[in-house]
């Protein structure tokens, strides 16, 4: 299953202060602690993923789902907000981080 991840205005606005190679690397450290919780498994290639900021998404493919994968990724954006927010500049916000749609 392919997943793409559509990330909002002030989401597209905090990726702007990451390097691509950064932002695959968070989604893959946090997609890999939820996944000791959740029954799938998450991975986020680099080939799906050549430039996510100028793009505004990023790219996961999931294998052998067995959970809800809308609150998998409900939690996921929750914790890679924590990472995010420390790059934004004083007085910003950011409230939703991206919303999952289904590719295939």
């Amino acid at each position: 299953m392919e997943m793409k991840l559509i990330f909002t205005n002030k989401g597209k606005n905090a990726i702007g202060n990451f390097e691509n190679e950064e932002l695959i690397e968070v989604f893959t450290r946090y997609s890999k602690t939820l996944m000791k919780k959740y029954d799938l498994v998450v991975s986020v290639p680099s080939e799906d993923n050549r430039d996510i900021t100028a793009d505004g998404t990023i790219n996961v493919h999931l294998n052998d789902v067995k959970c809800d994968v809308q609150t998998f990724f409900k939690e996921l954006a929750r914790d890679v907000k924590v990472p995010l927010k420390k790059r934004l500049d004083a007085g910003e916000t950011l409230d939703g981080v991206f919303k999952a749609e289904l590719v295939k």
